[in-house]
């Protein structure tokens, strides 16, 4: 059963070129080690909440862009197997890919598909 990697930043709004090269070289190394599609997509209809919300959750300022992304892999164990062979990989250490984002607010997580329409 295929295997999600989800992810929520909030991107410099200004930067959403430089975040979407940095995205298809992620995307290229994660296919690399065995994920199968990448999505991004960058944020249009966000709105602010009161409670909770996408722009409260990166804590975006007013200059910046939520975006939201995922990864597709064809099971949670090709999905550990390539992350712990892309952790060992140069171009993934600190600092060998400029970030156009502020890492320290990105969400991520794991997640088991239970319904595909």
């Amino acid at each position: 059963m295929p295997y999600i990697d989800g992810f929520v930043a909030a991107v410099p709004s200004g930067n959403r070129e430089a975040y979407l090269e940095h995205a298809t070289l992620m995307g290229g190394i994660m296919k690399e080690f065995g994920a199968i599609r990448l999505v991004e997509c960058w944020g249009d209809d966000v709105p602010d909440g009161k409670l909770t919300s996408f722009p409260m959750a990166v804590k975006a300022e007013p200059d910046e862009t939520v975006v939201f992304s995922w990864v597709v892999w064809p099971s949670k164990a090709v999905r550990d197997a390539g992350w712990a062979r892309m952790m060992q990989d140069p171009r993934m250490q600190p600092g060998a890919q400029p970030m156009p984002y502020d890492g320290k607010r990105l969400i991520y997580g794991g997640f088991e598909m239970a319904l595909e329409i």
